[in-house]
């Protein structure tokens, strides 16, 4: 008994010491720095800069080899700014990133990134930022120092620019040892988790394809082609650019056709709650080759509510096309309006395409030289009949609303709706 003791109080002592020595080993390298800058930064249009200070602890080794590459993490101890008064940020919605300077006897950007990974943030509060990480390959043996630089805080895929009002003390060094040389690298050791499914700049093709032709032969649905189309929107929030691939088909009935708009891969989760019957979505299809002028078409409100984190579709936007000229008629995408929760966004096409080619038969009360109307709605003030006509809609503002600050989404083709269906006006109660 009295070995079994000894033995077990010598094995408890061994691993105390073996602790002692892991726990001497992992945090001797290590040194963690904080250093306090006043910070400027510029929030998404609609929402004014803020003035504040940032607070940052940066983690790296203290000493190192030539050759090594360090991993260096950057925490946030204060953001420079809270999140506005406007809307509360859901859990996981929010990701950093920025640049860490390598000074002194290596000089290098060192790229920084955090994973979208926060609590819930309700309006007015401190902003959570999640540890941002980054790496760099040592070349050179000395003092190489490590401070802190700009940062962008991306909320919902709209971005906050901070930048330094002042210089910046160093937070961290390294002691590199031994000799070497070689070219500076730098990784960040973090990913997005999300990332956007649509690309915000435009390259849309103005190259008119005529792809399906009606109005012989007895056939009755006609399937135009997809193009994509760079809009120019203007938004309560400021003026954005997205490209959304874009189809328009028809069916023959009569002598009219009824016209469906579709948007195509414009699926994403919505960062906040929507209520039902506050969105709607139109379009003035634009007309070309025999016919001139625009057709009306519109989608229906959302009919239910929509929680956050959970998918948006854009609807198909329908209407009738009545001919008013017999030949060869074009209909491209023209301008895209969305009304949501009192406000209006309208989206031009800086360039179009033809995405259904129809034969047509002239039609009394027909569209030529003017416009179509669907439900005895009235369409786009229409700017001729050319394939790459952008359509006439004059920009219509949220004028009851001037005070109206608010977050965007900004993420390839969902600026279509987004940019509407994610305004909120903070101090006005929805129904």
């Amino acid at each position: 008994m009295s070995i079994r003791r000894r033995g077990t109080a010598a094995g408890a002592a061994l691993a105390l010491s073996g602790a002692g020595v892991l726990l001497g080993l992992a945090a001797a390298p290590a040194q963690a720095a904080e250093v306090a800058f006043a910070t400027h930064c510029v929030p998404p249009a609609g929402i004014s800069p803020v003035d504040g200070t940032t607070k940052v602890e940066i983690t790296a080794p203290a000493t190192a080899k030539v050759g090594d590459t360090v991993n260096v993490v950057w925490k946030f101890v204060q953001a420079a700014s809270k999140n506005p008064d406007i809307i509360d940020l859901p859990a996981n919605s929010v990701q950093p990133s920025g640049v860490l300077k390598a000074a002194g006897a290596q000089v290098a950007d060192i790229a920084m990134q955090g994973p979208r990974q926060n609590p819930a943030i309700p309006k007015g509060g401190d902003m959570v930022l999640s540890d941002m990480k980054g790496s760099i390959k040592l070349t050179t043996a000395g003092e190489v120092t490590l401070t802190p630089d700009a940062y962008t805080v991306n909320a919902m895929s709209t971005d906050t620019k901070c930048t330094p009002k002042e210089t910046v003390q160093k937070a961290a060094t390294v002691q590199v040892t031994g000799g070497g040389g070689g070219t500076p690298t730098t990784t960040p050791t973090q990913t997005p988790t999300t990332t956007p499914t649509q690309s915000s700049t435009p390259t849309g093709s103005a190259t008119p394809t005529a792809t399906s032709s009606g109005g012989s032969g007895g056939q009755t649905d006609f399937t135009g082609k997809e193009v994509q189309i760079p809009y120019a929107c203007r938004t309560p929030i400021g003026d954005k650019n997205a490209t959304s691939p874009v189809q328009i088909n028809a069916r023959k009935n009569g002598g009219d056709f009824g016209v469906t708009v579709q948007f195509k891969k414009s699926v994403m989760n919505s960062p906040a709650d929507i209520p039902a019957n506050s969105v709607k979505p139109s379009m003035e299809v634009v007309l070309g080759g025999a016919d001139k002028g625009t057709v009306h078409v519109e989608g229906p409100t959302n009919a239910k509510p929509i929680k956050s984190g959970d998918p948006i579709e854009i609807p198909d936007l329908t209407g009738t096309y009545k001919p008013g000229a017999s030949g060869s008629s074009t209909l491209s995408p023209g301008v895209l309006t969305v009304k949501a929760l009192g406000t209006t966004t309208t989206c031009t096409p800086t360039k179009t395409a033809v995405s259904l080619t129809l034969d047509t038969s002239g039609q009394p009360g027909g569209s030529s030289g003017g416009t179509s109307t669907s439900g005895g709605t009235t369409g786009g003030s229409g700017t001729g009949g050319s394939s790459s006509g952008s359509g006439g809609l004059a920009q219509t503002g949220a004028s009851d609303h001037g005070a109206l600050e608010a977050l965007g989404l900004v993420s390839g083709t969902a600026i279509l709706l987004g940019a509407a269906v994610f305004t909120f006006m903070p101090r006005r109660p929805t129904r």
